[in-house]
């Protein structure tokens, strides 16, 4: 009889618990769709409390509660959730993810960071916790520890979208120093009877404003040779804004421009888009402006980008698009590159072709690349390309180039 009562009571009692969790699930699901679908935070906020009162340990509850008080600016009441769950399970993972996002939104980006060391010396290995820290060493211009952490968790998950784009803006800032040498050779089948050699030289200093290089190009084309020197700088604005500035002047006008310069602004949106807008100026015997944009999405191991040049001229306005696409097979330094374009780009070494007449000129391009580094701060880099080409009204003529690139970094 007495076995009949406690195996009755028991089953009750599982019963009720069962019963319980089935209604804390619930209520969490209502509480997921009222924040999400119904945009209502404070009805998730009393959903949520309701569902953890029988289960207070509920982590998933607690740290989804944390995050209402995040985004409802209850930042005191969200540390409260989150450090309940990693008091109590300190292997929690989305609990510190969740706090070191609190304090980094808020600005505090070294106690953030302290968050996610805690966070990892609890779950060695994290990636979630280890892309936040990559992301907190960038904030704080830490750049070399954050390029070696992107480096390695791009190694473990080569198709980690948000850890690619990162790499990229990380890896400009990641060593103060690069010299690069560069040279192209160009071929003309029809065009021009003696083929183009471009030379170039370039040093560039990171500083805490943003980079900043010099250059010095050699041409010599129509059987004639000049130099150009141009300054680029790369201010950094904000956490999403850098601009591109960029001036140049040559001793033999025709060779290269006399004069150019050029500026875009670049903004990191969210869900990895990046893009820009701005314009670029050359002057040969007439001053020329040309205006640009694009708009670019990492996604995965692979990078595309869609810009376009619009040149305005008395009688026209001349286009050209081209679309670029990078599939990346390691770091933010190791890709294989393809372009396909129409149009005359300003900022391709045949820009000496801009506006030769007032017709407006068509031609197609496709080019291949590949960049290469080997131990991490040697760059190697090649190009082959294919442009066929109108230069007079009704004639076209087909360009071959080949160019081969090192970088060091410093």
């Amino acid at each position: 009889m007495k076995f009949r009562i406690s195996l009755i009571t028991f089953l009750l009692l599982a019963c009720s618990i069962f019963t319980f969790a089935q209604s804390a699930d619930d209520l969490f699901s209502q509480a997921r769709k009222a924040a999400f679908e119904e945009s209502n935070y404070p009805k998730a906020i009393s959903l949520s409390r309701i569902a953890l009162q029988g289960s207070p340990d509920y982590a998933d509850i607690r740290v989804f509660l944390g995050r209402l008080y995040t985004w409802s600016k209850k930042t005191d009441s969200a540390r409260a959730e989150f450090n309940y769950i990693i008091d109590k399970q300190p292997t929690y993972e989305d609990a510190y993810v969740a706090l070191g996002n609190l304090e980094f939104w808020n600005e505090n980006t070294t106690k953030a960071l302290t968050v996610v060391n805690k966070g990892l010396k609890a779950v060695t290995n994290s990636e979630p916790l280890n892309l936040l820290k990559a992301k907190l060493l960038n904030d704080l211009k830490r750049w070399e520890e954050a390029d070696v952490l992107l480096a390695d968790i791009l190694k473990k998950n080569p198709g980690l979208t948000e850890a690619r784009s990162l790499a990229s803006r990380v890896k400009k800032n990641s060593a103060k120093n690069k010299v690069g040498v560069n040279y192209s050779f160009i071929y003309f089948d029809k065009q021009f009877a003696d083929p183009w050699h471009v030379a170039s030289i370039d040093y560039s200093r990171q500083t805490k404003y943003g980079s900043i290089a010099g250059r010095v190009n050699y041409a010599n084309r129509f059987n004639s040779s000049g130099l150009q020197f141009e300054i680029d700088a790369y201010p950094r604005i904000s956490n999403t804004f850098y601009a591109y500035v960029s001036g140049g002047y040559a001793t033999e006008a025709g060779v290269f421009p006399k004069y150019r310069a050029g500026f875009s602004l670049y903004a990191n949106l969210p869900n990895s888009f990046e893009a820009d807008a701005g314009f670029r100026y050359l002057r040969f015997g007439d001053n020329t402006f040309i205006y640009t944009a694009s708009i670019g999405k990492y996604y995965k191991n692979f990078w595309f980008n869609f810009r376009t040049y619009l040149t305005p001229s008395t009688s026209n306005v001349s286009q050209s698009f081209s679309l670029n696409t990078r599939y990346y097979f390691g770091g933010a330094d190791d890709y294989l590159s393809l372009s396909l374009g129409t149009g005359i780009s300003p900022d391709e070494q045949n820009n000496v072709l801009i506006n030769t007449t007032n017709y407006k000129l068509k031609s197609n391009s496709i080019s291949l690349g590949l960049r290469k580094s080997i131990k991490t701060f040697n760059i190697l880099t090649f190009n082959i390309g294919l442009e066929n080409q109108e230069y007079l009204k009704g004639v076209k003529g087909n360009q071959f180039d080949a160019s081969i690139g090192y970088i060091r970094r410093f």
